[in-house]
């Protein structure tokens, strides 16, 4: 079985840099990186949950069990990086 949810200290990561809106690069397990601001944190009836994450290309959602690697931006913020 797959690993469906992140743990909730991480999540709360999550949930500072979109009350934020903090600056992110984000680095997926699949190596890909995602650079934007993070607006908000989405879940599907299926129980996935998503980052809303807005850039020059729109807005994107990355599923969370896809994250890797959090990196702010912005500066000052309260935290700078997160491993998952």
């Amino acid at each position: 079985m797959t690993q469906s949810i992140i743990d909730c200290e991480l999540h709360d990561y999550l949930e500072v840099a979109c009350l934020y809106g903090y600056e992110v690069q984000l680095t997926l397990k699949n190596q890909q990186i995602i650079q934007g601001k993070a607006k908000n944190i989405i879940t599907t009836a299926e129980k996935r949950e998503f980052l809303i994450v807005e850039n020059t290309q729109g807005s994107q959602q990355i599923e969370l069990i896809q994250l890797q690697k959090l990196q702010v931006i912005t500066p000052n913020a309260q935290f700078k990086e997160i491993i998952f």
